[in-house]
């Protein structure tokens, strides 16, 4: 049944999303220094894997009815994303339980962690299913090349095990000359589709409409897909997908998941065991951040970083900072745990802000929120982000 509901949905979104862009849009490479492999992550022994059924009642018991967010958010817009990289090694943040939201930035910051578990958090249901679709992506997909192939539903290479030692730019320009075509889309993105809907997760047509909408929306666009908001104009300083792909971290490095095989793997190895868990909740609301906190406790784990981008500029426009503050105290945390927080808009002239970016990463001890919140130091947004940040450079 599940297999037919894919199926329907499946023409529609192919021509929907061709308004996203042309097979074989091409941009400027984003510019960044010299690619550099970073040092290699010490060793670590993976988690146990959750059981398909423990996985699937995290994502439904610990998610809360979706809300409305005017963008599609199928990428990050932050060019900055990396920045914080470097500060995470320094500050010795690995392992315990990485929390995030938003699409496959997170990936990024996990492979940099290595945490046991990972919990992705977003009010919008669209992103629980894209991460859905992520996993399926992963679990067929053994190297970067293949997923980068099979995500833009491209022509994999004879020999992807010799990619391995090849660069992201590399790999990416494979994908934008590799052949693309209307036929491998459809047969690609049926399969994906139906994949998703017999994880176990209960789906509705219309969730499954929107699986085959964002895969479309990815294999038509390429790796020219950027970040779109609706009723507003697309914002030219927004980055796209190829550029977030080759971004580096303020040392130079190429940090992106993608950028080597061995932080893919790992990220890959998490999916395979079910140990990175999207879960549809709102910062603010009374459930899906309180049962994660409960989780971890009797896990006996402690948070060891939650990436916010901006979500707390709407939750103060909102006038709910506050119960989002309770929220996070309430989450297990110790010396080493840290937000990682995005800053946007020229009016914010911040001392971390890196020329030619159009967003400014910051990093702060949870312990240091805490404390700073209760004291009654958080009078403005703009307190928020000016107090108690790390220097990253």
């Amino acid at each position: 049944m599940r297999r037919r509901l894919a199926a329907a949905f499946i023409a529609g979104a192919v021509a929907g999303a061709a308004l996203f862009g042309l097979w074989h849009g091409r941009n400027r490479a984003w510019p960044h220094r010299p690619a550099v492999r970073p040092p290699a992550h010490t060793a670590a022994t993976l988690p146990p894997a959750l059981p398909d059924s423990t996985f699937v009642r995290l994502v439904t018991s610990f998610s809360e009815d979706g809300g409305y967010f005017d963008t599609d958010n199928l990428i990050s817009n932050e060019s900055s994303y990396l920045h914080v990289i470097g500060g995470l090694r320094q500050l010795g943040v690995q392992g315990g339980a990485y929390l995030g939201v938003g699409p496959d930035q997170n990936f990024s910051y996990i492979a940099a962690i290595h945490p046991r578990i990972a919990f992705i958090v977003d009010i919008r249901r669209d992103n629980m299913l894209e991460h859905l679709l992520f996993k399926v992506l992963f679990e067929q997909a053994p190297t970067r090349v293949e997923y980068l192939s099979l995500l833009f539903a491209r022509q994999p290479p004879d020999d992807p095990a010799d990619w391995a030692d090849r660069s992201i730019d590399e790999l990416v320009e494979y994908i934008q000359n590799a052949p693309a075509g209307r036929e491998r889309l459809y047969r690609t993105q049926r399969a994906l589709v139906e994949r998703v809907a017999d994880s176990g997760i209960p789906l509705s047509t219309n969730d499954l409409a929107v699986i085959a909408r964002i895969y479309a929306a990815f294999a038509i666009a390429g790796p020219s897909l950027r970040y779109n908001s609706h009723g507003r104009a697309p914002r030219p300083s927004y980055p796209t997908y190829r550029q977030l792909l080759a971004g580096t971290d303020l040392d130079g490095y190429q940090a992106n998941f993608l950028a080597h095989e061995a932080d893919y793997a790992f990220v890959r190895a998490l999916e395979q065991r079910n140990l990175i868990v999207p879960v549809t909740g709102d910062f603010a609301g009374e459930h899906a951040l309180r049962a994660i906190g409960r989780y971890l406790d009797d896990a006996g784990l402690t948070v060891s970083a939650f990436y916010l981008s901006n979500v707390e500029f709407y939750l103060w426009q909102d006038h709910v900072f506050n119960t989002f503050a309770v929220n996070v105290k309430g989450l297990p945390f110790d010396g080493r745990s840290v937000l990682i927080r995005s800053l946007f808009g020229r009016i914010y002239d911040h001392p971390q802000s890196v020329p030619g970016y159009n967003s400014t990463q910051l990093m702060q001890p949870i312990g240091d929120f805490v404390r700073a919140f209760e004291e009654g130091e958080y009078r403005t947004y703009g307190d928020l982000v000016y107090r108690g940040y790390v220097e990253l450079r």
